[in-house]
């Protein structure tokens, strides 16, 4: 019984030695954190998706105390989580105007034709690596693989019909269907801006007719019928100046092919008929 006690009596004291020295050595080498990384980890979303650019709202918060990353950094969170930051950092903020996702194609199924007949795994990263460039015939066109779906946190993009789509009302701009598309097809661009090319093949017109009937064929009318040069035809592709575009719609109206899009899903407005001539009086 005795060797019981001592036995107790000396775990006990190496336990109580072993926990004095451990909260000495805690606060000696203590890493202080600044209570505003805290404050401002409390109000990220935590979502923790990468859109700011660091591994996530830890590493985020930390970049903003540093002075590293805008208080405004998070594209997840917003205004108010923006305005909540600069709050607790002492800053203003200058609310920027919310982006979307945009993908550069309208290639779908019954418009982009196939070059093989495939049946492997549906993945964009693997499909850009098949000899020919996938099935699709357009090297420039949507893949259709669904890894823009996969790494979307927030159910904003799905493949239908072919194409990789993007909903504006759930899309939060965090970049990660960017990120990994291979072919590099999708774009943030400001929700005020309505209308969007939706190509991105830079092969002259012919050869852009043999492999979809709805890419851009650099025709030029849309240029032509902007009166605001807003719109040009660069690299055999249209291109948007955003700066100059005044949301009109016309280029869309005009376009052939119809490779403009509204990126609010909205129709694209329709010409007006001519009002019928009034019969002439006889004298």
């Amino acid at each position: 019984m005795t060797e019981i006690i001592m036995a107790a009596v000396c775990v006990a004291v190496v336990g109580l030695v072993i926990g004095i020295f451990l909260g000495i050595a805690g606060k000696k080498f203590a890493v202080e954190v600044d209570e505003r990384e805290t404050a401002i980890l409390g109000v990220l979303p935590g979502a923790n998706c990468g859109g700011c650019g660091y591994a996530g709202c830890a590493a985020n918060a930390h970049a903003i105390v540093e002075g590293v990353a805008k208080v405004d950094s998070c594209p997840v969170g917003g205004a108010d989580c923006a305005a909540k930051i600069a709050e607790i950092m002492g800053q203003t903020v200058t609310n920027e105007e919310p982006k979307a996702a945009f993908v550069k194609c309208s290639g779908t199924c019954d418009k982009a034709k196939n070059q093989m007949n495939y049946t492997g795994q549906m993945d964009c990263k693997f499909l850009s690596q098949v000899q020919g460039g996938g099935p699709k015939a357009c090297i420039f066109g949507c893949l259709g693989g669904g890894t823009c779906v996969r790494v979307c946190q927030f159910d904003a993009i799905h493949v239908i019909d072919g194409v990789a789509q993007v909903d504006p009302e759930k899309c939060v701009s965090c970049g990660q269907c960017i990120a990994n598309c291979p072919r590099h097809l999708i774009e943030l661009k400001p929700k005020s801006n309505k209308y969007a090319v939706a190509c991105s093949s830079k092969e002259k017109g012919k050869q852009v007719m043999e492999v979809c009937a709805a890419g851009c064929i650099g025709c030029g009318i849309c240029e032509k019928t902007c009166k605001f040069d807003a719109i040009h035809v660069v690299d055999n592709i249209a291109q948007i100046d955003y700066d100059k575009c005044k949301n009109c719609g016309m280029c869309a109206m005009k376009c052939p092919k119809k490779v403009i899009h509204r990126l609010d899903g909205q129709p694209i407005p329709q010409p007006k008929a001519p009002a019928p001539k009034a019969a002439a009086s006889g004298q």
